[in-house]
């Protein structure tokens, strides 16, 4: 069973027909007991960063993530506070990830949103991916380069497209959003 942490943000339930499609079970709580338990954990994200944590803290939630054994992934907003400090309302993420996050500077359309490729692709999640592959995305802030990325996107600037530490996996892109291509990404994820 794969837990969908539910909280103020969006998506949740874009990301619950995704694996309903790939024919997985899944249950959307905030239930910390039914998160532990879980096989595999999503934490996806469309919404803002110290609104977000602050629902976290009072389930607790801020800490259980970081604790978890499971493979744990995060999507967009959900990756962001997976680590460090971040620029969208001054917050500290949960520092899973030694990397912070910034506002793209204004030198071209910001929000970045719509289709982009991912290349330098280095984590199970890419197994049979193409470099180059097209995914879609929607953020305003980013995840600048570090020892933990496994996939880049360049806009703007190069920033990290995914992420990955130990069990912990985040992807800044939206996966179930992203046609064939990001439904083999939560495949493959469902399978680690």
């Amino acid at each position: 069973m794969i837990a969908i942490i539910k909280y103020n943000g969006g998506n949740v339930s874009s990301v619950q027909n995704a694996l309903r499609r790939l024919n997985s079970e899944s249950i959307v709580t905030d239930d910390p007991e039914l998160i532990f338990k879980a096989d595999k954990v999503i934490f996806p994200g469309v919404g803002e960063a110290s609104s977000t944590m602050k629902a976290l803290k009072e389930k607790g939630l801020n800490q259980l993530i970081p604790s978890l054994k499971q493979p744990v992934l995060g999507i967009c907003l959900g990756m962001q506070l997976m680590c460090g400090d971040n620029e969208e309302g001054g917050v500290r993420g949960m520092g899973i990830f030694d990397v912070d996050v910034k506002r793209f500077p204004p030198k071209d359309l910001v929000p970045h949103m719509g289709w982009n490729m991912i290349s330098q692709l280095k984590s199970p999640l890419f197994s049979e991916i193409e470099e180059n592959s097209d995914v879609y995305f929607v953020h305003s802030y980013y995840c600048g380069l570090a020892g933990s990325t496994v996939a880049v996107c360049d806009y703007i600037r190069p920033f990290s497209a995914a992420l990955q530490k130990d069990n912990f996996f985040a992807v800044q892109f939206h996966p179930e959003k992203s046609g064939l291509t990001g439904s083999r990404i939560l495949n493959h994820f469902i399978k680690l």
